[in-house]
């Protein structure tokens, strides 16, 4: 069982100092909040992708490579990555890239998002917004995969002897998960490939989720990848945890309610009532994450959100030290002791190599560096003048 927490980069204003961060301080704040994750133990940090204020994470797999720099061990990740605005060829590069410098410490998560403005931004139809989820997924599964691929779609251009560069680590492409909050069609095509399914589980109550998590499970049998039990499951969630209950409640309270998403809305008593919200004292916050296996059945990664609504970084920091030292320490060992041993580990990076080349040496790819451009197969160069002057000092 992974235990982590994800950020979704908003730069709100906190209300009870009244101060906005700039975009730097949060940038910088992200960061550190990275590196205290791994400090206290826990074992995946995720950042959202967004392309519109008041967000700041534009460029995930630069922030991501950074943290990866800045670590050891812990496993960088995205919440999410857009699968229908970005381009399916970059995301095989960039990835695999942040693959490599992490040295497999990653995966990612796509989703459609909820910007609806960002489809027109990247030249897209938001009406199209779920062919263009398949599509482009179908695409960027086949990238990883063939080393030389011929492709043609309705959404992008078509694709013709082409590899993208540089190839998975160890020939073994980072492992997918599919975010969803509301469509089938991604809990499906997530079963269909045997990825992992990820529940955002924040705003809504969890019989929605319930319904979403038994669909995929159901599909992920269908399509020959395992048990229902086996398939690979991440919940979201959202903790706020002071030592003791009142005083959680009263310090959390103003951010509850000047929140950006829910904020001026229910009171916080009957969100937390009716969703994943855990506002409480340690205990508290473990005694309602368990509930969260009952309701789902046994899953592999479980994120918490705990920087949003404008909270500073310090009483963040602190959020962290309960949550690695109090919180996940008890979770891990109740979680562990009622857990079917059916139930496979979260993936990573190592373990899938292993399951692929068990003790021989993973295949790494040499793409032909002399086969010329993508397209023709020719030289980069077309006529012996061209090679002549590029051999030239300065060029």
């Amino acid at each position: 069982m992974q235990f982590g927490v994800f950020s979704v980069s908003d730069i709100t204003r906190d209300p009870v100092s009244g101060h906005t961060p700039s975009e730097a301080e949060r940038i910088d704040a992200v960061v550190q909040i990275a590196k205290k994750t791994e400090e206290v133990g826990l074992d995946v940090f995720a950042i959202g992708e967004h392309h519109n204020p008041p967000f700041f994470s534009s460029a995930p797999t630069t922030l991501l490579a950074f943290i990866a720099a800045a670590t050891e061990r812990l496993i960088l990740t995205t919440s999410t990555t857009l699968i229908t605005t970005n381009d399916p060829v970059r995301i095989a590069e960039e990835y695999a890239m942040l693959q490599h410098l992490s040295k497999g410490r990653m995966d990612l998560m796509l989703g459609r998002g909820n910007t609806a403005p960002v489809y027109p931004w990247f030249g897209q139809d938001i009406r199209q917004s779920l062919p263009l989820a398949l599509e482009n997924y179908n695409l960027l599964h086949r990238l990883w995969r063939e080393d030389v691929l011929d492709w043609e779609g309705k959404f992008r251009t078509p694709l013709q002897g082409f590899t993208s560069t540089p190839r998975p680590l160890d020939d073994v492409p980072p492992f997918v998960w599919h975010g969803s909050i509301r469509t089938p069609e991604i809990a499906e095509q997530a079963a269909y490939y045997g990825d992992g399914f990820f529940a955002n589980h924040i705003f809504w109550p969890k019989e929605h989720y319930m319904r979403l998590i038994k669909f995929y499970r159901q599909r992920y049998a269908h399509h020959g990848h395992g048990t229902e039990q086996q398939a690979i499951v991440g919940l979201g969630g959202q903790a706020y945890i002071a030592r003791r209950s009142q005083d959680a409640i009263k310090e959390f309270r103003p951010y509850f309610n000047e929140a950006p998403v829910y904020g001026h809305g229910p009171a916080m008593e009957d969100f937390m009532r009716q969703t994943p919200l855990s506002v409480g004292s340690p205990q508290e916050v473990i005694d309602k994450t368990l509930t969260f296996r009952e309701h789902f059945g046994d899953y592999q990664r479980q994120l918490f959100l705990i920087d949003h609504a404008g909270l500073p970084l310090k009483t963040v920091l602190d959020q962290l030290e309960l949550l690695g030292g109090e919180v996940v320490p008890t979770l891990r060992k109740e979680l562990a002791a009622r857990r079917d041993p059916q139930v496979p580990d979260a993936p990573t990076h190592t373990a899938r190599v292993r399951a692929k080349y068990g003790e021989l040496v993973p295949r790494q790819p040499r793409p032909n560096a002399n086969r010329g451009d993508n397209v023709t197969g020719g030289s980069p160069y077309q006529d012996s003048d061209q090679v002549a002057q590029a051999a030239q000092p300065g060029n």
